[in-house]
């Protein structure tokens, strides 16, 4: 890139970032009032209205390159925390949409990456359903074309989501990466039941069977889902969305105390201190995974390993979090229908990703017996 263009996209990133900022004060200004769940629709239009769905893609596709260089992922970084402080299941939602822009821009092909921007045109989400339902995804060829089977389970925001990229299995290989539309309600399944959190994001499942595609809607080859370092660096896009939810549970726990004159305690001073330092280290983990998921000096097994301690980290902070807040605001904390009981419930439910024991020990037999690295070096 030459030095003049660089200049200009750093000009662009900067003036998006400052409309950002700007729609966040007047949203967190204007809590959400719609029962929770409720998908916060008016929230994805500000944001869509924004220009933050457009500035996702590659600076070639008209975007600004959130999901492709470390000055983009800053901003990225901003976005999910940002939204994830308003409403965790549309930061949720939002993840998985940064989730598609990134695979099909990593394992696509220039025409792929267009037809997915045309399709998210009408201003539909882009879903990663990827856990199979009842019966999984497969995937066979039929004459020129393939047919799918099978059903997705936890297929979050399925009423908004208008192309979701699955995983099918092949008769032979390793899954592939599929681009499907899903705007068929007729093919909308129930979900896992209710949860105890998270219930604006609408979670589904939806039914594949006999849907035909076609080989441009296959986004690379044959294992490319599963392949390192993509398949765990993106988990630090849910630790972003995650850390704001703890940005708004400490807003919430320190306006209580001061309305009810306790924020001087210094039993409650102790909590608090401990809170923001929580949510300190968890911001700087948060931080530290983007640069490794950017950085083109690290080893792959590098970058696998710092972004499963900071997602293990920041979930970490978080539940700790919670405990401080249950404790400092006691019974006060477990009423339904006020809002840190809710954000509480939906913070738990988000942070529930599976194999963390797996995640924790792989990074650290790595870390045994190498140095950690710099992300520029």
């Amino acid at each position: 890139m030459l030095v003049a263009d660089q200049s200009t996209c750093l000009e662009r990133l900067a003036l998006f970032r400052a409309r950002l900022q700007r729609l966040f004060e007047a949203w967190k200004a204007k809590p959400l009032s719609v029962p929770e769940n409720q998908f916060p629709g008016e929230l994805l239009n500000a944001l869509r209205t924004t220009g933050a769905f457009d500035a996702l893609f590659a600076t070639e596709d008209n975007g600004l390159g959130l999901c492709q260089t470390p000055e983009g992922a800053q901003i990225l970084m901003m976005l999910l925390r940002k939204v994830g402080y308003l409403s965790l299941s549309l930061g949720r939602c939002l993840e998985g949409h940064v989730n598609v822009v990134r695979l099909v821009e990593l394992y696509g092909t220039r025409f792929q990456r267009h037809a997915l921007k045309l399709q998210l045109k009408n201003g539909s989400l882009a879903g990663i359903w990827v856990t199979d339902g009842s019966s999984p995804v497969t995937i066979r060829r039929k004459g020129p074309n393939y047919t799918l089977s099978g059903i997705k389970g936890f297929a979050s925001g399925i009423r908004q989501v208008g192309v979701a990229l699955i995983t099918a299995m092949p008769q032979h290989g390793e899954a592939l990466m599929v681009l499907a539309p899903t705007t068929d309600f007729e093919r909308h399944r129930p979900g896992p039941g209710t949860l105890t959190g998270m219930q604006a994001s609408g979670t589904g499942a939806y039914d594949f069977t006999g849907l035909q595609i076609s080989s441009d809607d296959i986004i690379g080859s044959s294992g490319d889902y599963l392949r390192q370092p993509e398949f765990s660096a993106g988990a630090w896009r849910g630790s972003a969305v995650a850390l704001g939810g703890m940005d708004h549970l400490i807003d919430l726990l320190r306006q209580e105390l001061l309305e009810r004159e306790r924020a001087g305690s210094p039993h409650q001073l102790t909590r608090i201190g401990e809170a923001l330092i929580l949510q300190k280290t968890a911001a700087m983990w948060v931080h530290e995974a983007a640069q490794a998921a950017y950085s083109a000096y690290m080893r792959p097994e590098d970058v696998t390993s710092i972004i499963n301690l900071a997602r293990l980290a920041v979930e970490q902070a978080a539940l700790d979090l919670i405990t401080l807040v249950q404790r400092s605001l006691g019974l006060a904390a477990f009423i339904k229908g006020k809002a840190v009981e809710q954000i509480m419930r939906d913070l738990a439910t988000y942070l529930r990703q599976p194999a963390p024991d797996e995640a924790l020990t792989e990074a650290a037999a790595w870390f045994v017996h190498h140095d950690w690295p710099e992300a520029g070096q």
